[in-house]
């Protein structure tokens, strides 16, 4: 499975022009943040690879599993955020039954499309390479979908997102005084913005870390194509209400706003994640070479590298979202031309992904395999994101396309 983006101006499949703050002023560093995770989306998938320990290609690259281990570690978590800042201006705005419905078309006819077609498709890759051509891709499909695996691959995050709408919306009718209370916590001491960072840390610390020491890591939770990390459930579900808490009270007018304290005092955040991401790395290093069996660490391993994951899940949430405040939220960017199309490249990234890996699979492009590795992930990379790109700008070209993508 893999890691997706979120769409930081409401949901996944949500338009751009929807990214406006509860006063009605489009909030551009929303917009940039979704495009940069987009292009961090991509390269994630396009080095997976070609990590040392985990790869599947002859070729590696060491630096690849800190890149891997990066991203895996917080951007799932900041997407539901970011995914959850524009719900209840939704909710308030559309009511329940257009706002679901309008999730229904930009999330589930999506996730249908890409679980029935584009996901076999694209896995069909992994197959010719693992097990060879066998019966051919037809068969493959029909035993994908009636056997199984039913792969999903990153859009089991368009069914986790659009669950999580449905609770937003049902807290909508039965209970709507609790995420405005939820809210009210980060944005209680604006002029302090650490109070809203150490709050956020302590509740990733407390809901994460138990269901990681217990539950382990990797372990998913699947039922057909659906999906979901099991230590990381209730993780995600906290991200997405904090997220719809502090767009309920209008904090991205105050504690997102891009002259607030939380945005000024950027290099406090900064501090944390290399901080914590320290800890992160230095723990897996000491498990994979110092632990006597590193498939089975012991429980004091589990327990500190739960605290670590969630504080620099945490940490680099905060600090993601303080940086583009601060530094990308006005003017022209080289990131705006994504905007448009990301959700597009999204969605059908996966299929020239996996297809250009195989195609690349057991060539030596250089002498020393390391190059080979940097290599074949930069090609993968920039031809993906290319036809990526081009294929969403054609299937936006199709009469009502644009109202899913």
């Amino acid at each position: 499975m893999s890691v997706v983006l979120p769409a930081a101006t409401g949901a996944i499949g949500t338009k751009p022009v929807e990214a406006k703050s509860t006063s009605g002023a489009r909030n551009q560093a929303f917009d940039r943040a979704r495009s940069c995770i987009i292009i961090m989306v991509l390269l994630h998938h396009s080095v997976i690879p070609y990590t040392y320990y985990g790869h599947t290609d002859r070729q590696s690259f060491l630096g690849f599993d800190a890149l891997v281990t990066f991203n895996d570690s917080y951007f799932m978590a900041a997407m539901f955020l970011l995914s959850g800042l524009f719900t209840w201006p939704s909710l308030k705005r559309r009511g329940v039954g257009d706002f679901l419905r309008g999730r229904l078309l930009r999330l589930g006819l999506p996730f249908a499309i890409g679980a029935v077609f584009l996901m076999p498709l694209a896995y069909y890759a992994v197959e010719l390479r693992t097990s060879g051509p066998g019966a051919g891709l037809v068969a493959f499909w029909w035993k994908t979908i009636t056997v199984g695996p039913w792969e999903s691959g990153p859009i089991w995050f368009l069914a986790v997102l659009f669950g999580l709408d449905l609770c937003a919306a049902a807290v909508f009718l039965a209970a709507p005084g609790l995420v405005d209370a939820i809210g009210r916590l980060p944005t209680a001491k604006l002029e302090r913005p650490s109070y809203a960072f150490w709050l956020f840390l302590a509740a990733s610390v407390i809901v994460y870390a138990p269901l990681e020491f217990y539950l382990g890591i990797g372990r998913w939770l699947t039922l057909g194509p659906l999906a979901v990390q099991a230590d990381r459930t209730i993780l995600y579900l906290l991200y997405f209400f904090v997220g719809v808490g502090i767009g309920a009270v209008g904090g991205d007018r105050s504690l997102l706003s891009e002259d607030g304290e939380l945005a000024r005092q950027w290099p406090a955040w900064l501090l944390a994640t290399i901080v914590t991401y320290a800890g992160l790395i230095a723990l897996i290093f000491y498990k994979r070479e110092y632990l006597p069996d590193p498939n089975d660490p012991p429980p004091w391993w589990n327990a500190a590298h739960a605290f670590f994951f969630a504080c620099f899940s945490a940490s680099q949430t905060i600090n993601l979202i303080a940086l583009f405040l601060k530094f990308d939220s006005r003017g022209m960017s080289i990131l705006d031309p994504l905007r448009e199309n990301s959700f597009g490249i999204f969605l059908v990234h996966y299929v020239p992904l996996l297809w250009l890996q195989y195609a690349l699979y057991g060539i030596t492009l250089a002498p020393v395999q390391q190059v080979t590795a940097v290599l074949k992930a930069l090609i993968v990379f920039v031809l993906t994101l290319a036809v990526s790109w081009l294929a969403t700008l054609a299937l936006r070209r199709i009469p009502g396309a644009k109202h899913v993508l």
